[in-house]
């Protein structure tokens, strides 16, 4: 616990009960990418009172803070993983709904030189793979309705 409190205080946050309960589930998850239901189920299971809203709440002033990412993967519900220094990509499965993360150094300097060649600078950028299993008939629209 004392590492979360370390951490809500580092990003300028008052450490509180449902914070910290918050921030345990994000980093003790073995699926990095948690909506805010699934967040709340998981307090529900550890027999934890906080409400659905406080955790919307809770996960919005994280993301502020810069402690978490906000992901819309193809206008599916937001899912919500903990902020960290390495950048990685995404694959989005149709037919699962899993989402794999993915560093790839030859698509990393593509893009800077497609910047480049039209006269850019990249700062930054999310890159999302949208997969199905091969042989797959699963189309984008109903990947994103089995999440």
């Amino acid at each position: 616990m004392a590492d979360q409190n370390h951490e809500l205080r580092k990003a300028g946050l008052k450490v509180t009960l449902p914070r910290v309960k918050i921030l345990q589930i994000l980093e003790n998850t073995s699926d990095r990418h948690l909506s805010a239901e699934d967040v709340y189920k998981a307090l529900l299971d550890a027999g934890e009172d906080v409400g659905l809203a406080t955790v919307y709440r809770v996960l919005t002033q994280f993301e502020s803070a810069g402690l978490v990412m906000r992901h819309n993967f193809d206008g599916g519900h937001a899912v919500f993983e903990l902020s960290h220094d390495e950048h990685h990509d995404h694959m989005v499965c149709l037919e699962s709904g899993e989402i794999i993360e993915f560093f790839d150094e030859t698509i990393e300097r593509r893009q800077q030189e497609i910047a480049e060649e039209h006269g850019f600078e990249l700062v930054d950028h999310a890159l999302v793979l949208y997969v199905r299993p091969k042989g797959s008939k699963a189309t984008r629209q109903e990947g994103i309705q089995k999440k």
